[in-house]
Formats: structure tokens, C-alpha cells, sequence
């Protein structure tokens, strides 16, 4: 069964009839979670893959993270020799709930710092890489009961994983262009702050329910409008590690995200609106690099 097809990549649902290795905190033991559903991402052209992608696989699947998708390991598939990263099945998918927005949000933080301390880069940090399953049976530290009365676990999937993975060309630019920050549409390396950009468009999804530039076409005109965008002070201080006037901010920001919704009224999405990863540099070359 096909979850997701996309540019660089096809997902499936898939049984793995032994299962990953688990462990059981009442036992303190190890053991086998048998017929496990996994999504096993395959990924195209994926034959001469390159030792720095394979480095991050192994990077993500040693480090275990409540919001962060697991990563259990990688396979070949013995026809076409491409790839495939055996993942996590969150069984809900990319969905907002909107009563639980704060939370959220606080949750998709959590991730993104923590992927943040063990400095990596996320890279492709989209909405679409946000991935929620409800468990009614889960215990309290593996998720969060939010308003909903239901156990809802928020995860960052797909951590370095965008773009062509034989790509030792690092003039490339990979992902969602609304997400995607201005001075990596310049040309400059994907950073940290690149990621917290992409945070707040996340925000703004969230918080509206609507996508970034939705109605408009993803093309060199939108890549020029992004270029010359000013830095976005109000998500770096969410993002303090104290939280200081969260509640403040965060009601400041729904309430400015809903304003500009209704002035421009985005009501449809453009035919040419792409909310999938791509190669963005036919969008960019005409930009200049400060």
C-alpha cells in the first residue's frame, strides 16, 4: 500500500512479521514487537548513495526521541539496488487538530531543539514532515494528553532525508519553498536558524490552517518575494529555552497569523503551489549571493 509518493521518494505501509527490538520498562528486558506496521520509504535513484547520507541514517537511528520518528534501519531492495529507510508508522499522518494547537507546537519545539543539541540540521522542516498517531493505550512519558481526550504524539520525520541522495553537488537547493529561508534561496549553507525559519511557517499553518503562500505559484517570483523577506524575531523567542511569556506570545502571533488570513483571504490554493520537496534552483538563479 502507498502512504506518500513524492519527488525523491515512495512510501509504503508495510508488516514486519519479527518486528524491531523494544524495550520493556516493567521487564527491563528487551523483545520483539511482532508484526509491526512500519513505513518503508524507498528512495529513487538511490544506487551510488553517498557515505555522508548513510552517516545521518545511522546518526538518527542510534539516538531513540519521544518527538522525533524512529528510524529502525536501511535496506536495499534486490531488483532495483535503491535504498529503502525502514521508519515509524504514525498511523494519522500529517493532521492539525486544532484544539490542541499549543501543544502542538510546544511538542514540535521539543524535537527541534533536540535535533538542534545533537547539532544536526533538520533541512526539510515542513509541515508535511510533522507526523501525528493516537494511542489511547500509550503510557504518559511516551505521549501527551492533550484537550482532546485522546493521547496524541507529535514527531519530526524525515531529518536530512530531502533532496537526491547521490547529490555530492552542494550548490543544490532541496524543499518546499514557502518553508525554505532566504539566505539558503541566496545560496548559504542550511543552518540551524534555517530550521527555526521553517518553524514558523509550521506556526503559521497551525495556527490558521492554511498554508504559506497558498495562493500564489511557487516559482522565481515567490523565491524573490522570500529573498527579500526580513528575519522573524517572534519565532526565536518561542523558541527561548525558558519560555518566557509564551502565553503572551503565542496569543500575539495566533492573532496576527488570523488577521493577515482573513486581509488576504485564502480561500484557494494556486494550481502551481507545491508543497512537496523539490529542486528549487530554477527558481534561484537569478538571486544573488550576498
Amino acid at each position: 500500500m502507498i502512504l506518500f509518493k513524492g519527488g525523491f521518494a515512495t512510501v509504503y505501509l508495510a508488516i514486519w512479521k519479527d518486528g524491531p527490538l523494544e524495550h520493556d520498562y516493567d521487564k527491563k528486558i528487551y523483545k520483539r514487537d511482532n508484526y509491526k506496521e512500519v513505513a518503508l520509504k524507498c528512495i529513487n535513484n538511490s544506487q551510488n548513495i553517498t557515505k555522508e547520507f548513510l552517516d545521518e541514517i545511522k546518526a538518527y537511528s542510534i539516538k531513540k526521541s519521544h518527538n522525533i520518528v524512529k528510524i529502525y534501519g536501511i535496506s536495499q531492495e534486490p531488483i532495483t539496488k535503491n535504498y529503502v529507510i525502514i521508519l515509524q508508522y504514525d498511523k494519522y499522518g500529517s493532521i492539525i487538530i486544532c484544539d490542541a494547537k499549543r501543544d502542538i507546537l510546544h511538542d514540535i519545539m521539543r524535537g527541534l531543539r533536540e535535533i538542534h543539541q545533537r547539532q544536526m540540521v533538520h533541512r526539510d522542516f515542513h509541515i508535511g514532515n510533522i507526523l501525528f498517531t493516537i494511542d489511547n493505550n500509550a503510557k504518559c512519558y511516551d505521549t501527551f494528553r492533550y484537550n482532546t481526550g485522546l493521547f496524541i504524539s507529535v514527531q519530526i520525520s524525515d531529518m536530512g532525508l530531502c533532496g537526491e541522495v547521490d547529490n555530492t553537488n552542494k550548490s543544490k537547493i532541496f524543499g518546499v519553498t514557502p518553508y525554505v529561508a532566504p539566505e539558503v534561496l541566496r545560496g548559504k549553507p542550511y543552518t540551524q536558524a534555517a530550521d527555526i525559519y521553517s518553524f514558523g511557517m509550521i506556526m503559521y499553518f497551525t495556527l490558521t490552517g492554511s498554508q504559506p503562500f497558498e495562493n500564489r505559484a511557487h516559482d522565481s517570483l515567490l523565491a524573490l518575494d522570500i529573498y527579500n523577506r526580513p528575519n522573524i524575531e517572534l519565532i526565536n523567542s518561542i523558541l527561548d529555552e525558558n519560555y518566557h511569556n509564551y502565553d503572551k506570545e503565542f496569543g500575539e502571533a495566533e492573532k496576527c497569523f488570523n488577521e493577515y488570513k482573513e486581509s488576504n483571504q485564502l480561500t484557494t490554493t494556486h494550481s502551481q503551489a507545491v508543497y512537496t520537496s523539490q529542486l528549487l534552483n530554477p527558481y534561484t538563479e537569478g538571486l544573488a549571493i550576498d
